[in-house]
């Protein structure tokens, strides 16, 4: 059923972001090693950057998902009541 306030609701299935964040930082390593050797150091920076964007969300993820159900319900979690409608 839709309310209307999910995007205020809305939760982050953070284990899933993990996966997706060290599947991306280890491609971008890759990236960043073989643009490096290859005598491509515009692509290896780029490369580089992606890596450190990748590094820090996972920084986040493991940080909200330290601070417990709040950040990350799982099954036992009620859903958050629907907002008033006034």
């Amino acid at each position: 059923m839709r309310t209307g306030s999910e995007p205020r609701q809305a939760r982050s299935p953070l284990r899933m972001r993990r996966v997706f964040t060290v599947w991306g930082l280890a491609w971008a390593l890759v990236g960043t090693a073989f643009f490096a050797v290859a005598g491509r150091p515009g692509w290896a920076i780029v490369f580089g950057v992606v890596a450190l964007v990748a590094a820090v969300d996972l920084a986040v993820i493991a940080h909200r998902i330290r601070q417990g159900p709040h950040w990350q319900p799982g099954p036992d979690v009620p859903p958050y009541d629907p907002a008033d409608r006034h």
